[in-house]
Protein backbone atom coordinates (compact mmCIF):
# COMPACT_ATOMS: atom_id res chain seq x y z
CA UNK A 1 0.00 0.00 0.00
CA UNK A 2 2.90 2.48 0.22
CA UNK A 3 2.99 2.26 -3.08
CA UNK A 4 0.10 4.49 -3.81
CA UNK A 5 1.83 7.52 -1.92
CA UNK A 6 5.11 7.08 -3.18
CA UNK A 7 3.84 6.86 -6.50
CA UNK A 8 1.62 9.86 -6.31
CA UNK A 9 4.88 11.91 -5.00
CA UNK A 10 6.46 10.28 -8.56
CA UNK A 11 3.32 11.67 -10.36
CA UNK A 12 3.35 14.93 -9.04
CA UNK A 13 7.34 15.38 -9.36
CA UNK A 14 6.56 14.37 -12.86
CA UNK A 15 3.69 17.07 -13.62
CA UNK A 16 5.45 19.96 -11.69
CA UNK A 17 8.96 19.07 -13.72
CA UNK A 18 6.63 20.23 -16.90
CA UNK A 19 5.88 16.17 -18.60
CA UNK A 20 2.72 15.52 -19.98
CA UNK A 21 0.45 13.45 -17.31
CA UNK A 22 0.21 10.48 -19.59
CA UNK A 23 4.29 9.91 -19.15
CA UNK A 24 3.42 8.58 -15.41
CA UNK A 25 2.04 5.38 -16.66
CA UNK A 26 4.32 4.96 -19.52
CA UNK A 27 7.44 5.30 -17.09
CA UNK A 28 5.71 3.31 -14.24
CA UNK A 29 4.65 0.22 -16.75
CA UNK A 30 7.74 0.43 -18.94
CA UNK A 31 10.77 1.11 -16.23
CA UNK A 32 8.99 0.50 -12.64
CA UNK A 33 12.21 0.65 -11.17
CA UNK A 34 11.31 3.04 -8.30
CA UNK A 35 14.65 4.88 -7.54
CA UNK A 36 15.24 5.00 -11.39
CA UNK A 37 11.92 6.16 -12.58
CA UNK A 38 12.64 9.09 -10.13
CA UNK A 39 16.17 9.39 -11.98
CA UNK A 40 14.53 9.51 -15.39
CA UNK A 41 12.75 12.42 -14.71
CA UNK A 42 15.99 14.26 -14.24
CA UNK A 43 17.73 12.82 -17.13
CA UNK A 44 14.84 13.09 -19.54
CA UNK A 45 13.69 17.20 -18.84
CA UNK A 46 17.69 17.74 -18.82
CA UNK A 47 18.69 16.47 -22.08
CA UNK A 48 20.85 13.39 -20.92
CA UNK A 49 22.70 11.74 -23.81
CA UNK A 50 21.89 7.67 -23.88
CA UNK A 51 25.39 6.95 -22.77
CA UNK A 52 25.02 8.31 -19.74
CA UNK A 53 21.53 7.16 -18.76
CA UNK A 54 22.69 3.70 -19.94
CA UNK A 55 25.62 4.15 -17.34
CA UNK A 56 23.41 5.66 -14.61
CA UNK A 57 20.60 3.03 -15.08
CA UNK A 58 23.42 -0.30 -14.83
CA UNK A 59 24.55 1.22 -11.95
CA UNK A 60 21.49 2.07 -9.87
CA UNK A 61 19.91 -1.06 -10.45
CA UNK A 62 22.79 -3.38 -10.03
CA UNK A 63 21.84 -4.66 -6.95
CA UNK A 64 18.82 -6.84 -8.38
CA UNK A 65 21.89 -9.04 -9.83
CA UNK A 66 22.22 -9.77 -6.01
CA UNK A 67 18.39 -10.00 -5.67
CA UNK A 68 18.25 -12.52 -8.29
CA UNK A 69 20.23 -15.10 -6.35
CA UNK A 70 17.85 -15.44 -3.73
CA UNK A 71 14.28 -14.22 -5.23
CA UNK A 72 12.17 -17.47 -5.84
CA UNK A 73 11.82 -16.58 -9.45
CA UNK A 74 12.12 -20.50 -10.47
CA UNK A 75 8.91 -21.06 -8.54
CA UNK A 76 7.58 -19.18 -11.82
CA UNK A 77 7.15 -22.08 -14.65
CA UNK A 78 6.08 -20.40 -17.12
CA UNK A 79 8.66 -18.31 -19.40
CA UNK A 80 6.08 -15.76 -19.73
CA UNK A 81 5.49 -15.20 -16.13
CA UNK A 82 9.48 -15.60 -15.73
CA UNK A 83 10.11 -12.28 -17.66
CA UNK A 84 7.70 -10.39 -15.94
CA UNK A 85 8.98 -11.42 -12.49
CA UNK A 86 12.29 -10.34 -13.54
CA UNK A 87 10.82 -6.82 -15.21
CA UNK A 88 8.67 -6.53 -11.57
CA UNK A 89 11.69 -7.66 -9.34
CA UNK A 90 11.52 -3.87 -7.09
CA UNK A 91 13.74 -4.01 -3.53
CA UNK A 92 9.94 -3.92 -2.24
CA UNK A 93 8.48 -7.49 -3.80
CA UNK A 94 11.91 -8.89 -2.68
CA UNK A 95 11.14 -7.90 0.96
CA UNK A 96 8.15 -9.14 0.95
CA UNK A 97 9.61 -13.07 -1.22
CA UNK A 98 12.33 -13.68 -0.67
CA UNK A 99 12.49 -13.40 3.10
CA UNK A 100 10.12 -16.05 3.30
CA UNK A 101 11.18 -19.79 3.14
CA UNK A 102 10.86 -20.81 -0.16
CA UNK A 103 8.99 -24.49 0.85
CA UNK A 104 5.69 -21.04 1.37
CA UNK A 105 5.82 -19.91 -1.74
CA UNK A 106 4.36 -20.59 -5.57
CA UNK A 107 4.77 -19.54 -8.55
CA UNK A 108 0.91 -18.17 -8.46
CA UNK A 109 1.75 -16.35 -5.37
CA UNK A 110 4.87 -14.58 -6.65
CA UNK A 111 3.80 -13.41 -9.65
CA UNK A 112 0.22 -12.02 -7.71
CA UNK A 113 2.93 -10.13 -5.05
CA UNK A 114 4.16 -8.81 -8.19
CA UNK A 115 1.28 -7.67 -10.04
CA UNK A 116 -0.38 -5.88 -6.93
CA UNK A 117 2.85 -4.34 -6.37
CA UNK A 118 3.36 -3.09 -9.72
CA UNK A 119 -0.76 -2.05 -9.73
CA UNK A 120 -0.43 0.01 -6.94
CA UNK A 121 2.51 1.79 -8.38
CA UNK A 122 0.79 2.64 -11.72
CA UNK A 123 -2.59 3.61 -9.88
CA UNK A 124 -0.51 6.02 -7.73
CA UNK A 125 1.69 7.35 -10.22
CA UNK A 126 -1.08 7.89 -12.42
CA UNK A 127 -3.31 9.68 -9.59
CA UNK A 128 -0.26 12.04 -8.55
CA UNK A 129 0.09 12.91 -12.08
CA UNK A 130 -3.44 13.63 -12.89
CA UNK A 131 -3.74 15.85 -9.65
CA UNK A 132 -0.58 18.02 -9.95
CA UNK A 133 -1.65 18.61 -13.03
CA UNK A 134 -5.34 19.77 -12.40
CA UNK A 135 -4.46 21.13 -8.98
CA UNK A 136 -0.68 22.87 -9.81
CA UNK A 137 0.44 21.43 -6.52
CA UNK A 138 3.83 22.08 -5.22
CA UNK A 139 6.81 19.82 -6.21
CA UNK A 140 9.14 20.91 -3.33
CA UNK A 141 10.10 17.74 -1.32
CA UNK A 142 8.24 15.28 -3.20
CA UNK A 143 11.82 13.66 -4.72
CA UNK A 144 12.61 13.15 -0.66
CA UNK A 145 10.11 10.23 -0.78
CA UNK A 146 11.81 7.65 -1.92
CA UNK A 147 15.03 8.36 0.01
CA UNK A 148 12.67 8.21 2.98
CA UNK A 149 11.00 4.64 1.53
CA UNK A 150 15.06 3.30 1.22
CA UNK A 151 16.11 4.55 4.76
CA UNK A 152 13.03 2.93 6.21
CA UNK A 153 13.54 -0.55 4.20
CA UNK A 154 17.28 -0.05 5.58
CA UNK A 155 16.22 -0.04 8.89
CA UNK A 156 13.91 -2.76 8.64
CA UNK A 157 16.50 -5.03 7.00
CA UNK A 158 19.22 -4.00 9.93
CA UNK A 159 17.00 -5.45 12.48
CA UNK A 160 16.07 -8.62 10.74
CA UNK A 161 20.08 -9.17 9.97
CA UNK A 162 22.78 -6.78 11.57
CA UNK A 163 25.29 -6.04 9.48
CA UNK A 164 27.88 -3.16 11.18
CA UNK A 165 30.75 -3.47 8.36
CA UNK A 166 28.46 -3.42 5.55
CA UNK A 167 26.64 -0.62 6.44
CA UNK A 168 29.61 1.48 7.59
CA UNK A 169 30.87 0.84 3.92
CA UNK A 170 27.92 1.98 2.13
CA UNK A 171 27.90 5.36 4.16
CA UNK A 172 31.50 5.70 3.57
CA UNK A 173 31.17 5.24 -0.29
CA UNK A 174 28.16 7.96 -0.18
CA UNK A 175 30.31 10.14 2.18
CA UNK A 176 33.33 9.90 -0.43
CA UNK A 177 30.90 10.46 -3.50
CA UNK A 178 29.27 13.49 -1.99
CA UNK A 179 32.77 14.87 -1.22
CA UNK A 180 34.61 13.96 -5.05
CA UNK A 181 31.50 14.75 -7.29
CA UNK A 182 28.46 16.03 -5.42
CA UNK A 183 27.16 16.31 -8.96
CA UNK A 184 27.38 12.22 -9.89
CA UNK A 185 26.94 11.78 -6.32
CA UNK A 186 24.63 8.68 -6.62
CA UNK A 187 26.34 6.92 -9.68
CA UNK A 188 29.64 7.41 -8.05
CA UNK A 189 28.96 6.32 -4.50
CA UNK A 190 26.68 3.22 -6.28
CA UNK A 191 29.79 1.85 -8.28
CA UNK A 192 32.19 2.41 -5.33
CA UNK A 193 29.79 0.02 -2.88
CA UNK A 194 29.35 -2.48 -5.72
CA UNK A 195 33.18 -2.72 -6.14
CA UNK A 196 33.85 -2.88 -2.51
CA UNK A 197 30.59 -5.63 -2.26
CA UNK A 198 32.58 -7.69 -5.16
CA UNK A 199 35.85 -7.50 -3.34
CA UNK A 200 34.11 -8.84 -0.16
CA UNK A 201 32.18 -11.71 -1.61
CA UNK A 202 35.46 -12.88 -4.17
CA UNK A 203 37.67 -12.54 -0.23
CA UNK A 204 34.80 -15.16 1.20
CA UNK A 205 33.60 -12.45 3.19
CA UNK A 206 29.56 -12.01 4.07
CA UNK A 207 28.35 -9.59 1.31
Amino acid sequence: MGYLPLGAAFGILLVGSGLAWWWAPVFSVLIYAGSMEFLAISLVTGGVGLAQVALTTFFVNFRHVFYGLSFPLLTIRSTAGRLYGVHALTDEAYALLATRPHAQLTGTRVLATEVLCHVYWVTGSTTGALLGSRLGLQVEGMSFALTALFVVLTIDAFRASPDVPTLVVALGCAVLALVVAPGSMLVIALTAFVLVLLARFRGGGRA
